[in-house]
Parts: structure tokens; C-alpha cells; sequence
């Protein structure tokens, strides 16, 4: 039997896994707040020496909603300033279910990202193509719809690829690289876009969707997630490298298991010599 994830958790709330007392009290009131900050070192192939140590903060999954405040974001987006970044990357997924009462405020809560090289955007499934972008775009945040972006940092070309959560053929992701000349990193929202990457020979995507499962269960895992080639943290396919992150909110039921939220600052690596 395939477990989707709305089913899974629909699944626990049903069992009491996601009520007020217990394993579920744990979820809702200690670990969904428990935010990480994760670092990582990635190796990208083709990286020029010049931009090894370029340190990217990653934040997704925002899903501002009535279980995920202000509060919750600012602090999210607050632990990512703190580790002053080169460049800022915003997976998805500002609200949840397209709710447009939060789409203002989860914008407004992430207005004070600032990097040397830019804050960036793409769109998840939760987010609509309009009043998101238009937000996002309000308070100085850039989103990369199906298109490229370059920076010049050291005196290296460094590609920004992104795509909506929709845009899923090859072709068409090579249409919104076109004319990429440097190192090319590609943002999409869902990780099973990492195939299509590696066709392309792109070698970075960054992504999150999947929460990390957002319920691990002890010897089970993940099983929400199966259907990822990466449920968390950093994989690869071929010369392609990714990076996966849990991001900050949740989604059909307000707990995280064995799975609590994080902002990510990832340091890429040239390749030895």
C-alpha cells in the first residue's frame, strides 16, 4: 500500500498519535518549535575555486497559517540572519492551502532577509502564482518563476535557475536555464526534480516539500516521504548534488516527530584539485 502524506497524517491524528496528550503533546508543543540551524558542506562538480566558501541560507515551507505565527517566522527568518549568509534562497510554500489571509503577513515576516548577493524565491504548491509573488516582491525579495537569474560574485558567474512547483518536464527547465553560462544551481521546490537536474548536468538543487516527513517514527521512518529520492538533507544523482531541507512549518496536522524545523546555511565546496 502508498502512503501519501495528507493520508499518513491523517492517519495519526485519527490513532490519537496527534492529539493533546502524550507522544502528540510532545509534537505540538516542544518539537514543531524546536528550530534548528543546520550547516552543511557541499561539493559541488564544476564549482570555481574563486567561490569556494560562498555560504547560501536556505528557509522553506514557511506554511504561514493559524498554527504557524508571525512569531514563528520572524524567529526562523531571524536564526538565518545570524549566520550572515552570502545569498538567501526561500523554497515554498509561504501559506498553506493558498490561504490568502496569511499570504501579507508571511511576506511582511520574512521583509527583513538581507544578503550580500540577493534574496531569492520560487513558488511551491501551496502558493498561487499572483498574489504570493506580488507579496514577496513588495518587501524586496526577488521570485524566480521558470527563470534565470546570474550574480557576479569574485569575479565568477554564479547561475540561479528557478522553477515553480509546476514546471516538472526537462524541456522546459532547460528553456528557463537557457543561456546559463556559469555555474548553474537550479531552485525547485520538489526534489524529484534532482532527475531532471542530472539530465541537465546542473550540479546544485535546493529544495525542500517534504518537511523531513515531518512524523519519523522510530524503525518506520518517514513513510510520508517514501516517495522522495531525498526526505532530508543532502543526496545526489550522478554529478548532481542536492540538499533537502525540513523547513519551518507543517502542514494537515500541527505536530513534527523526530523532525524538528531548521533554517540551513550551506557552504559549497570546490572539488580537490
Amino acid at each position: 500500500m502508498v502512503f501519501s502524506r495528507r493520508t499518513l497524517l491523517k492517519a495519526l491524528v485519527a490513532t490519537g498519535v496527534g492529539g493533546a496528550t502524550g507522544t502528540g503533546a510532545y509534537g505540538y508543543l516542544y518539537e514543531r518549535r524546536r528550530l534548528a540551524v543546520t550547516s552543511e558542506s557541499i561539493t559541488v562538480p564544476g564549482l570555481p575555486a574563486a567561490l569556494s566558501g560562498l555560504r547560501i541560507g536556505l528557509m522553506t515551507d514557511v506554511h504561514r497559517s493559524q498554527w504557524v505565527s508571525e512569531a514563528d517566522v520572524r524567529e526562523a527568518a531571524s536564526a538565518l540572519m545570524g549566520q550572515e549568509p552570502d545569498l538567501i534562497v526561500l523554497g515554498g510554500d509561504y501559506v498553506t492551502f493558498g490561504d490568502r489571509r496569511y499570504v501579507e503577513p508571511a511576506a511582511e515576516a520574512l521583509a527583513d532577509l538581507r544578503a550580500p548577493h540577493g534574496v531569492f524565491a520560487v513558488l511551491g504548491n501551496h502558493d498561487d502564482d499572483r498574489d504570493v509573488p506580488s507579496a514577496l516582491h513588495r518587501h524586496g525579495i526577488e521570485v524566480l518563476r521558470d527563470a534565470r537569474t546570474q550574480r557576479r560574485i569574485r569575479n565568477e558567474r554564479l547561475e540561479l535557475v528557478g522553477i515553480r512547483y509546476w514546471t516538472k518536464r526537462a524541456a522546459d527547465i532547460a528553456l528557463a536555464a537557457r543561456g546559463a553560462s556559469g555555474t548553474t544551481l537550479l531552485l525547485a521546490h520538489d526534489p524529484r526534480r534532482l532527475v531532471e537536474a542530472s539530465a541537465l548536468n546542473m550540479p546544485l538543487v535546493l529544495s525542500g516539500h517534504t518537511h523531513g516527513g515531518q512524523v519519523v517514527l522510530p524503525i518506520v521512518g518517514a513513510i510520508a516521504a517514501k516517495k522522495f529520492p531525498v526526505i532530508s538533507g543532502l543526496g545526489s544523482l550522478g554529478d548532481t548534488r542536492i540538499f533537502v531541507s525540513r523547513g519551518v512549518g507543517t502542514v494537515y496536522v500541527p505536530i513534527r516527530l523526530g523532525c524538528p524545523p531548521e533554517v540551513a546555511v550551506l557552504t559549497l565546496q570546490s572539488p580537490p584539485a
